[in-house]
């Protein structure tokens, strides 16, 4: 397996053996020395849980958020300096929970961020409660007797709330995943990718061997991306089936693109010496 020990700090990572959250640590600095990204290059935001521990094993330019506020926070980072490659990532209960709002929000307003979910479909840090991806009928320690609500689907939310690139990726499969990753950060807009993730202590059910005869690439049956009602039907597929790859691709101005304030210039090369404070606070306070 491929490594680049220049995204790595000195601490080993502290997963679970067999965690999905190791294959995303491999795609992601794969995904990085292919675009040629030097650390200073990349910032990334991470949220609270297992994936948010990737904080601690990826040498870039790291805010570790509070639960639920991956997108906010690296929309703020992207809109004050938007040169940056800004990436958050969070678990599907950090991101998909309390985090929705936040979620389709960014959608809609396409902000050039890409956005990796780590999908295990369980609270794994705090050892296997239910969580908003966990299917009808779920037992767990939050839910003895099955979950009784309908799980999120965060491909068909992000395809209907505005997202500009949404894709699937298993952590299972890292060449693949790499690439979706690159397309991302490469992609004018929103990008999400929604990452399946085994967890392999906490919801093995939903492991490996549940995954690998499942899977299969869209782009081996031709899937034409920009066709958006296609799009939105693959989203719904998981059943014996399940589909990874770019489910929808398109262009449409970016949030930055369209705010005058940052049409020079990043907001963080302005000039601010000759700026008067108190002659601001005065006109406010009027």
């Amino acid at each position: 397996m491929k490594d680049y020990p220049i995204y790595n700090t000195y601490q080993t990572p502290s997963w679970c053996p067999g965690c999905g959250n190791f294959g995303i640590w491999y795609a992601l600095k794969n995904a990085f020395h292919e675009l040629g990204l030097q650390n200073h290059e990349i910032t990334m935001v991470f949220g609270i849980g297992c994936s948010g521990n990737l904080s601690n094993f990826l040498k870039v330019y790291g805010f570790h958020s509070i639960h639920g506020r991956t997108l906010p926070v690296a929309s703020g980072i992207k809109l004050a300096n938007h040169k940056l490659n800004v990436i958050a990532t969070s678990g599907d209960g950090d991101g998909l929970g309390i985090g929705l709002g936040h979620f389709i929000h960014t959608c809609r307003r396409n902000i050039d961020i890409t956005y990796i979910i780590h999908d295990n479909r369980v609270y794994g840090l705090t050892t296997g409660q239910t969580s908003p991806t966990s299917p009808k009928g779920f037992p767990s320690k939050s839910t003895p007797f099955g979950v009784i609500e309908l799980p999120v689907n965060p491909l068909a939310l992000a395809i209907l709330s505005g997202a500009t690139f949404v894709a699937r990726g298993y952590s299972g499969e890292i060449d693949h995943l790499s690439s979706l990753i690159v397309q991302g950060i490469r992609h004018k807009g929103f990008s999400v990718i929604d990452v399946l993730q085994p967890c392999v202590t906490f919801n093995p059910s939903y492991s490996y061997p549940f995954y690998n005869p499942r899977v299969y690439k869209l782009e081996d049956i031709g899937h034409n991306p920009q066709d958006f009602e296609k799009a939105f039907k693959l989203a719904m597929e998981f059943n014996d089936k399940i589909p990874i790859g770019v489910f929808y691709k398109t262009e449409r101005e970016t949030y930055e693109q369209a705010s005058i304030e940052l049409g020079e210039k990043p907001l963080t090369e302005d000039d601010i010496e000759d700026i008067n404070i108190e002659e601001i606070f005065e006109e406010l306070l009027a």
